[in-house]
């Protein structure tokens, strides 16, 4: 039997396979990709018919085939954030209905081979990733379901048991596991699809005795993150160089050239392939002859026939991330008749996703009040994930807990690092 624990962080955007061995030194899975290698595996997936047979490809790999294909496949990406939706079952791909699990499924395959093949051991049990609140989950049941889903999808990938941790303990683990004393610590996890908050006591003492129900203090998540501020991107930068907001005439009328609800599948990147259907496309021909602004409509048109969901979801990474380290910053994005060029002022974004960084600053207020403990009383702030470099992100917890108290580390990672300590503790139990 093997002696490792694995643990495994499969996220909205990227997904992540640590072990933990004997001794408890954590390594986490490389995997090739055209920049050479990383620890974030993309959790995408990109489909072709090939000889009358439907492939697929996973991670960079999909990325690479879909960047080289003349004629465009399906790339599927942010399927976690569909898995407390219980109307999507299932999806066609080239005339084969496939359900959500087994789309997942062949991500988690892909994850399991590639770490086996360079940890050297097979992996047939893993403790997982979850986030306090999924993506659309308005009460405990929707998280239920959602976490069945997925458990049902590491089965058909061909694990034969998983155990699931809540993601910001899974990071909490991994901060623990650098202490030298007790603290009390508040975890903030930022992935793409959800930011989960976690208040709980570690540190050698607590790990000595055995960990107590009573460490865990509470916690709390909001189901929005790093692709909601993607979508405010869009909103004010892209949708309305494509139409957005543009008129058109209909039977001696002015009204808006594209339905709204266009719009609003663009913001959520992932869904772009959804509008890649004869009927969309038929509608935005035929609104094109009518509209004030064709130029704009055919951008569009050659945004959905192209299928450049990734395209435009790395510009908009690309500027969120300068303008993380700077005040402000060029967006650019053009393909074909597509030109779009913006000087972005980070003061602008912020105030894009102000809504946003309020749903954020009530979930950290809930978890403080419910807890009944001060702010003053938190030793240390541990904050991961991508959207944990967003400046104004970080000045939530600042205003609360001061600047000195705010740690960092392995953003990407921490929480598969965890994970894996998390299964190195239940095994030794």
């Amino acid at each position: 039997m093997s002696t490792h624990s694995i643990g495994i962080d499969f996220g909205t955007t990227n997904s992540s396979v640590a072990r933990a061995n004997g001794t408890g030194e954590i390594e986490l899975a490389q995997f090739p990709s055209a920049g050479g290698v990383t620890e974030a595996y993309r959790s995408l997936l990109y489909l072709d018919k090939v000889a009358a047979r439907i492939k697929s490809w996973s991670g960079p790999a999909a990325i690479e085939e879909y960047l080289a294909a003349e004629t465009k496949g399906r790339l599927v990406q942010s399927l976690k954030s569909f898995l407390t939706s219980r109307t999507l079952k299932t999806t066609d791909v080239f005339g084969r209905r496939m359900a959500l699990e087994e789309l997942i499924a062949r991500i988690l395959r892909d994850l399991r081979e590639k770490a086996e093949a360079q940890f050297g051991a097979p992996i047939r049990t893993a403790v997982v990733g979850r986030p306090v609140r999924f993506v659309g989950a308005e009460k405990e049941e929707d998280n239920t379901f959602a976490q069945e889903r997925l458990a049902a999808a590491f089965k058909i990938a061909g694990y034969e048991s998983v155990e699931f941790e809540l993601e910001p303990v899974a990071a909490a683990h991994y901060y623990e596991s650098m202490l030298d004393h007790d603290e009390l610590i508040l975890i903030g996890d930022f992935g793409g699809g959800t930011s989960d908050f976690s208040l709980l006591h570690v540190g050698p003492s607590i790990l000595k005795r055995g960990r107590a129900p009573s460490d865990l203090l509470g916690n709390s998540g909001v189901g929005l993150a790093g692709d909601a501020f993607d979508a405010r991107i869009v909103r004010n930068l892209v949708s309305p160089a494509l139409g957005r907001g543009s008129s058109a005439r209909s039977m001696n009328k002015v009204l808006p050239a594209v339905p709204n609800w266009v719009y609003a599948k663009l913001e959520r990147w992932h869904h772009l392939s959804f509008l890649r259907t004869s009927a969309v496309i038929n509608m935005l021909s035929s609104t094109r002859a009518e509209a004030f602004e064709p130029e704009k409509i055919d951008a569009l048109l050659h945004l959905i026939r192209e299928d450049l969901g990734y395209e435009l979801h790395r510009a908009v990474q690309r500027v969120k991330r300068d303008l993380s380290e700077h005040t402000s910053a060029p967006f650019q994005f053009s393909d074909g008749v597509i030109e779009i060029e913006a000087a972005v002022k980070r003061a602008d974004f912020e105030e894009w996703i102000a809504e946003d960084l309020a749903h954020i600053e009530t979930s950290v207020d809930s978890l403080i009040a419910a807890s009944g403990i001060a702010c003053a009383d938190v030793d240390m702030v541990f904050l991961t994930g991508g959207s944990s470099f967003v400046p104004a992100v970080r000045r939530i917890f600042e205003s609360r807990f001061g600047a000195d108290r705010i740690r960092t580390g392995n953003e990407f990672t921490s929480v598969a690092r965890g994970l894996a300590v998390s299964a190195a503790s239940r095994r030794a139990a």
